[in-house]
């Protein structure tokens, strides 16, 4: 198929006027006349992710997150932005993101991670018309404790270095749960005003947990679980595999390469 074919589709999956404004989304690197068989889905562009597309004659990379999210002034080789894109060139990959995009739609990440921990009554932290919207809330089927959940986030999740962390009395009970895969922080004031009894999302800074955690709600204090942004956002992978299992002539392969940045815990 021409590339170009293949972006119309994943207008239609993944539209990029839902895309938040500060974010870059669509066609990075390649032509739209170049014909291409397969496709690799990973969630970041790097250069070991380059490298399994060339060994697996995939002449697409489809990511998740946008390799030129911010201005750059220099594509030189000796810099990282540089080699990644020329290296693209190079090889005569073409690179493709659907991010925000991507979150928004009913098969988002969030999505993914809810269906993942069994919740039901699924809704959107936050609506948006043109698709589901960022975030979910959704119900578990039986409430448990926070130290139970958090097990079984953990246990749901693909495993990386870093652990699953909690905060919050390890005895509240949680019924329902807010979810936003990759860093949501800046969803907080909307789950601080919902019924959410538990917020699960990636990169929570100190002053902004602590803060959260000492909000005077109306059902008592949020809790919060911290997990890896890799591990939540790589279940994307899986929702953007089966919509490109729709295309016919093409071949979608999810990478092997785990970008989660963590490679060492100490004890």
């Amino acid at each position: 198929m021409r590339l170009a074919e293949i972006i119309a589709k994943f207008e239609s999956y993944w539209p990029s006027s839902s895309a938040d404004d500060w974010d870059r989304v669509g066609l990075a690197v390649g032509s739209p006349q170049a014909d291409v068989q397969r496709v690799l889905v990973a969630v970041d562009l790097t250069q070991r992710v380059i490298e399994e597309a060339v060994q697996k004659s995939c002449e697409l990379i489809l990511t998740h997150h946008p390799v030129l999210l911010r201005g750059v002034t220099s594509l030189a080789e000796d810099e990282l932005k540089g080699s990644l894109i020329t290296n693209l060139i190079k090889s005569g990959r073409a690179l493709f993101t659907a991010h925000t995009n991507a979150d928004v739609q009913v098969d988002g990440a969030s999505t993914e991670m809810a269906l993942a921990f069994g919740l039901t009554n699924l809704k959107p932290i936050v609506a948006d018309p043109s698709g589901f919207g960022h975030g979910v809330i959704g119900d578990l089927p039986a409430a448990m404790t926070l130290s139970d959940f958090a097990k079984e986030v953990s246990k749901s999740l693909p495993e990386v270095t870093r652990k699953v962390a909690f905060a919050g009395s390890a005895q509240k009970v949680i019924e329902k749960v807010a979810i936003c895969s990759g860093a949501g922080d800046s969803f907080l004031p909307q789950v601080l005003a919902s019924e959410a009894d538990v917020y699960v999302t990636s990169d929570l800074r100190h002053h902004v947990t602590l803060d959260a955690l000492e909000a005077p709600r109306a059902n008592g204090p949020l809790a919060l679980i911290d997990v890896s942004h890799w591990a939540a956002e790589s279940l994307w992978v899986t929702s953007a595999l089966r919509r490109l299992a729709e295309i016919d002539s093409l071949e979608a392969i999810e990478s092997d390469v785990v970008t989660d940045p963590w490679t060492e815990e100490v004890a």
